[in-house]
Order: C-alpha cells, then sequence, then structure tokens
C-alpha cells in the first residue's frame, strides 16, 4: 500500500464570507471620512484665528474712535443742527456761533435770589415758620395742622418721603420765639401753599407749633467704621457725590434732593460751563468714571465772586436718582441752626491726601470741629477775608483738612438724629497748615438761595 500525502484543493471563498472581496481595480470604501481628522481641526483653527484677528480689528478701531472723539470733544464743540465744530472756548460764552444759537441756549447760568423763600425751618427743633411781607417771619400754630398741610408744606421744601409732623410747646421755643409772631392755617386750606393758608395769630390756641421732619434726609446706619484711620464707606455718607467734566473728576457733592445736587461755585470756571459734558457719580465708595447720571443744569449763586463770597452752586440731574442705602440726601439744616464753637462736623471727599500728593482712590474722611469766627477773623489766621457766608472748620494746629479736589463737597453736622449739610468745601491757604484751617461756605446764609432755585426750576 503505498502513502501518499493529500493537498487541499485551493478554495478562492474568503476567510470573512460576510465582507466581499474587492475585485482588482475596485476602491475599497473608507470606513472614515476622506479627510483626515487633523485637516478638519486645522481648518477650524483657522477660522478661529481669522474671526480673532477680525475682532481684534474691530476692537481697535473702536478704541481709536473713542480716543478720537474723545480727544475733539476736549477742545471743540459739535454744533448739532449746523453740523459743524467750533472752539470749545467759544461755546457759553455769549456769543452765538452756531445757527440757532445752540452753543449759548444749555450753559451755566447765574441766579440772584431778589426776593424771600416764604417757608423755612428753624432752630433744632425744625420749628416751620411762613413769611409775608407785610407780617414778616410768622410760626405756625398746631391750630387745625393736618397731615395734608404737612405734605403741602414738606413739599414746597423740596425733598419730600414719609413726611411727618409733630407739635412743640410754645415754652419750649427758644427765648426770641416764644413771644411770636404766629399764624395758623385757615378750614379748608389743605392743599394751599402754606404761606398763602395761613392767617396772623397773636397766641396759639393750642399752646403749641409745628415741627417738621419732611424726609429721610441724613439718616444713614450705623457702620463700622476704620478705627483710626481715614478710608470710609459710601453708605455712611451717601450724599456724597462725584462732580466729573469729561471722565475726569473735579468737584465733590451732596445730594440735597432726589435731582439736586449743592456744590461750589468756583468749580465752573469759564472753560467748564457746559451741562452736557458734567456727569454726576453717586453711591460709589472707589472712586470711578463709569456710569453716572447726566446734567441738565448748572446755576451759581449771581453774587459769587473771586473772593470766594457766595461760593455755592447747584446742578440738576436729568433725571432723579433712586434713594437707598447707597444714595441719600442731606439735610438742608433749619434756619439758626447755631453751631457752638468747637461743634464736632465731618468733611469727606476724594481730594488730594496731603498738598500737592495724591488724590484718594477711596471716599476719605476726617473729624474736625468748628472754629468759631472771631478766631477764624484773626489777622494771624485769615482776617477780613472771612465773610458773614463763610464758616470755619479744621485744627488751628494743622494737620486734618479738605484739600484739592474736595471743593464743593459736603460739611455735615449731627443733630436732632439727622445729618446737616452746613458747609460746602470753599476755600483755604494750602492743605492742613498750621492757623489756616479749611473755609465752607455758610449753607445757613444760603438757604433762601437753594430753596428759591428749586421752587424756579422744578
Amino acid at each position: 500500500m503505498r502513502n501518499s500525502t493529500q493537498q487541499p484543493a485551493e478554495s478562492s471563498m474568503p476567510l470573512n464570507p460576510g465582507q466581499p472581496v474587492p475585485r482588482p481595480g475596485q476602491r475599497r470604501k473608507p470606513m472614515t471620512d476622506a479627510k483626515p481628522q487633523n485637516d478638519k481641526a486645522s481648518k477650524a483653527r483657522k477660522i478661529l484665528f481669522s474671526i480673532l484677528i477680525v475682532v481684534l480689528i474691530v476692537g481697535i478701531l473702536v478704541v481709536a474712535g473713542i480716543f478720537i472723539a474723545k480727544l475733539i470733544e476736549s477742545k471743540y464743540y459739535f454744533c448739532k443742527n449746523s453740523v459743524k465744530f467750533i472752539p470749545l472756548d467759544k461755546a457759553c460764552d455769549g456769543v452765538s456761533d452756531c445757527s440757532g444759537g445752540e452753543d449759548e441756549r444749555h450753559c451755566l447760568s447765574s441766579f440772584t435770589a431778589n426776593t424771600t423763600f416764604p417757608v423755612r425751618l428753624i432752630s433744632d427743633q425744625r420749628v416751620l415758620q411762613v413769611y409775608s411781607p407785610d407780617s414778616g417771619w410768622r410760626t405756625v400754630c398746631n391750630d387745625d395742622w393736618s397731615e395734608k398741610h404737612t405734605q403741602t408744606a414738606c413739599t414746597q421744601l423740596g425733598y419730600t418721603n414719609s413726611p411727618t409732623s409733630s407739635k412743640v410747646e410754645v415754652s419750649a421755643l427758644p427765648s426770641p420765639l416764644k413771644t411770636g409772631p404766629f399764624a395758623a392755617v385757615r378750614t379748608g386750606s389743605a392743599s394751599t401753599p402754606v404761606h398763602q393758608a395761613t392767617i396772623d395769630r397773636s397766641v396759639c390756641s393750642t399752646g403749641s407749633v409745628v415741627s417738621l421732619m419732611c424726609s429721610d434726609c441724613g439718616d444713614v446706619e450705623s457702620k463700622d467704621r476704620i478705627v483710626g484711620g481715614v478710608d470710609d464707606f459710601i453708605e455712611n455718607w451717601p450724599w456724597q457725590v462725584s462732580l466729573q467734566e469729561q471722565d475726569s473728576h473735579v468737584c465733590g457733592g451732596s445730594l440735597v434732593s432726589p435731582r439736586w445736587v449743592v456744590t461750589a461755585a468756583h468749580c465752573f470756571p469759564n472753560n467748564k460751563r457746559i451741562p452736557s459734558r458734567w456727569k454726576v457719580m453717586s453711591g460709589e465708595t472707589h472712586m470711578t468714571t463709569l456710569g453716572g447720571s447726566s446734567v441738565d443744569r448748572i446755576i451759581i449763586n449771581g453774587e459769587y465772586d473771586s473772593s470766594f463770597n457766595y461760593d455755592v452752586a447747584m446742578m440738576r440731574l436729568r433725571s432723579p436718582i433712586t434713594v437707598g442705602d447707597k444714595r441719600k440726601p442731606a439735610c438742608l439744616p433749619p434756619k439758626d441752626l447755631s453751631l457752638p464753637n468747637k461743634a464736632p462736623v465731618v468733611v469727606t471727599g476724594w481730594g488730594l491726601l496731603k498738598e500737592n500728593g495724591k488724590a484718594a482712590t477711596t471716599l476719605q474722611k476726617v473729624n474736625i470741629e468748628i472754629i468759631d469766627r472771631s478766631t477764624c477773623s484773626r489777622p494771624a489766621v485769615y482776617g477780613s477775608s472771612i465773610t458773614q457766608r463763610m464758616i470755619c472748620a479744621g485744627n488751628l494746629k494743622g494737620g486734618v483738612d479738605a484739600c484739592q479736589g474736595d471743593s464743593g463737597g459736603p460739611l455735615v453736622y449731627f443733630s436732632s438724629s439727622r445729618w446737616n449739610l452746613v458747609g460746602v468745601v470753599s476755600w483755604g491757604v494750602g492743605c492742613a497748615q498750621e492757623s489756616k484751617p479749611g473755609v465752607y461756605s455758610n449753607v445757613d446764609e444760603m438757604l433762601n438761595w437753594i430753596y428759591t432755585v428749586m421752587e424756579k426750576n422744578q
């Protein structure tokens, strides 16, 4: 028997019968996309890079445009009607350079109060008085007084928010007020301006007079403060604002209503008298130029002169601010608040930290005290430069004071559980020098002007 090896027959069957075998010349369909993954990523990177380049170019153009616009605005005034630029110093100069006098239409104005504002509060008891040319000032009796009378009287005095009235016994009034003259409201006169709603009385039948608290002005909650330091928080001094022209801090100011700011007249020299170029920054502890309220009117006291007499001005905001913890008016003080010598007062602001030094970036406050007029008028201090429209505060030994950049800001005094605006930062020799304290505009002497401005420019 012959041994033999049987060779297996060659098979044309594929190893995996489920997968067709490609014929010669036929291309196998790829299992992935035709283009490799790294090609897709490369294309995506190119698109992203192109977008970034476009964004960068647009950003550069926008920044350049803003810079150029700011540069032009710092030198020129744009006449919208006639579509032309004029040099900035030709705007608000009393001569019309734009068609229709556009460049002179909305400018700083000067106002002198030639009449007596007929309603006021007097003494730290905030007693209501009304005025008539025939009878002069009269204290209003509590006789027939109503809540509606309270609302009407407080509306005349400006800022009104949840106004309240109380009665003060005539026997408890300061001596000059105890003997009158007095006035009482007529029946059915609750909606009539209070000075027109009263008739003369020799005595008050109730034996008491009206005291008003018209708003929550000057009321702040106690906050922790930095012991021994000068930094502070806007919540403690929410009436403090920064007045900025072309995004630069120029002066301080004080909210006295949601729409009105009291500041200094000297903050507005001839080249800074266009309201539209100003804004008011409020509610900020740290100095910033972002945001802010637009200004539609600037009014300086018509009696202001180069000796800083009557150094007061007012700014009207285009829209009222929203009152809250960081934004709240200071109280305008009652007439004859009578600050005693060495009365404790506070001045705040973002001015220079020292003479010829750097400006503060965080709100500063310093506790100082009133210096009586006789002392401040000594030849070694300021002599005859001190007028009735000024008060002095600081320390004759130096070391504490307001400084450049604080101008127009508040000097406040705590009385009757409220912070009262008693002074406006005005002038001084240097900063914190010995025998050269700060000089402030005396708000008590400016009340008639302030109330009249607010009434005539509602």
